[in-house]
């Protein structure tokens, strides 16, 4: 697929892509894929290229200067360039490889956060953080004394942006925050509130693991200080992540990381770390992970992310259609219009797992507990919840499909 131009969508070319969606299980059930928010499934494209380089490119970079690491190198940093055009970045320097997201949030809280925060200085989060947004800045709390101030949401699921103002104060260094709720599916209005946190004087990391790979995302737009966001759920390898910094922010602040590749020079007594990004990315980088990405991104842009985001909202309206026509089903977020695609929910008198242990005999999977967001269901009230996530690569037929096995296991405890 190009990347110059989005592509006529057509639903059985694009699945034809993605050799896991042909899988067939318990006999005869065709396998339907509804944890994309926990990991997307990978295209032959990216599957092709990471086969490619482990057989025809692969070596270490940055360090060698024979031919092999010269072409490993390159294709490496255009990788990172790939990355910089996807999210509209500035330059190259402002994108910092990792392991995932979690990583990217732990190098903020470990660098940024131990260098410039201080006893009585806050941090406003919102209650739909994942754990991931959360402890690492309880930890950051407990080294620092530093406090940790909560932003409220509503019965829905939205964000309460009253009390979000109201929790913004002079006091608050920094603002970070969820782009898309992991379990609500909720939509932030994140350039709006990245305008509050700067007119406060804070600035802002976003979690953008569940919006990266769903949406346009533009951080010279958005006018953002950190973003993270995971390659692994936007159809590229696990173990890499992305860290977006503003320069001058990732310039004032220390490595995290010791080790090769992040130093200038090393003496008994001291070293002098190395430039942008290289001071972040201490050890081996996720080389083949990295190229796996650009592969990823390369597809993504030959869909178009409006598409994606256009295919998602009509397959999200359609699971609220089919599930409210099931008794005893609580959907848990807003509205099909305020949420992106994902649709979590409890079933009356059953428990999420055997919900989704049950489904899995119909060939689907969900998922099922607390994705990593034990607070947001505390304020729900609920101890675990049944998420179905989609990508563009679902159907409306397969949400008919979860629709029916939700009814079977209906029966199923009703005759117990």
């Amino acid at each position: 697929m190009s990347a110059a131009e989005p592509i006529q969508f057509d639903p059985d070319v694009v699945r034809a892509d993605f050799p896991i969606l042909n899988t067939v299980l318990h006999g005869d059930k065709r396998l339907v894929y509804f944890d994309n928010a926990a990991t997307t499934q990978r295209p032959r494209q990216v599957i092709d290229a990471l086969v490619n380089v482990y057989e025809h490119q692969y070596a270490n970079v940055h360090r060698g200067i024979h031919w092999l690491s010269e072409q490993s190198t390159d294709l490496y940093e255009d990788a990172r360039e790939s990355v910089r055009r996807f999210i509209h970045a500035r330059d190259c320097l402002e994108i910092v490889f990792t392991t995932g997201a979690t990583a990217a949030i732990n190098l903020v809280a470990r660098s940024w956060g131990d260098r410039f925060m201080k006893a009585g200085d806050e941090i406003l989060l919102t209650e739909m953080e994942h754990h991931s947004n959360i402890v690492p800045w309880q930890q950051l709390a407990e080294r620092t004394g530093c406090l940790l101030r909560f932003a409220p949401i509503s019965d829905d699921g939205r964000l309460l942006v009253d009390e979000f103002d109201r929790l913004l104060t002079p006091r608050t260094r920094l603002v970070a925050f969820t782009a898309i709720s992991n379990v609500l599916g909720t939509i932030n209005p994140t350039a709006e509130l990245i305008a509050k946190a700067h007119d406060a004087g804070a600035i802002v990391l976003i979690d953008a693991a569940q919006s990266a790979p769903h949406q346009s995302l533009d951080v010279q737009q958005l006018d953002a200080d950190f973003v993270a966001f995971s390659g692994h759920k936007m159809l590229g390898p696990s173990g890499v992540g992305i860290l977006y910094g503003r320069e001058r922010l990732l310039e004032e602040m220390p490595p995290f990381l010791g080790g090769g590749s992040m130093i200038r020079r090393v003496t008994l007594n001291g070293f002098e770390p190395a430039d942008l990004p290289a001071k972040f990315e201490a050890g081996t980088p996720p080389i083949v992970p990295a190229l796996g990405l650009a592969a990823a991104i390369k597809y993504l842009e030959g869909i178009g992310m409006q598409n994606i985001a256009q295919i998602e909202r009509t397959l999200t309206a359609r699971a609220h259609t089919v599930l409210n026509e099931i008794d005893g089903i609580r959907i848990l977020g807003p509205s099909p219009s305020e949420k992106a695609g994902i649709v979590s929910f409890v079933v009356d008198g059953i428990h999420a797992h055997d919900i989704a242990q049950i489904l899995d005999q119909y060939g689907i999977a969900i998922r099922a507990g607390h994705h990593c967001a034990m607070p947001l269901h505390k304020r729900l009230g609920v101890a675990a919840s049944n998420r179905a996530s989609f990508y563009f690569y679902n159907t409306e037929e397969e949400i008919d499909r979860l629709g029916e096995a939700i009814r079977g296991a209906k029966r199923i405890f009703r005759r117990n």
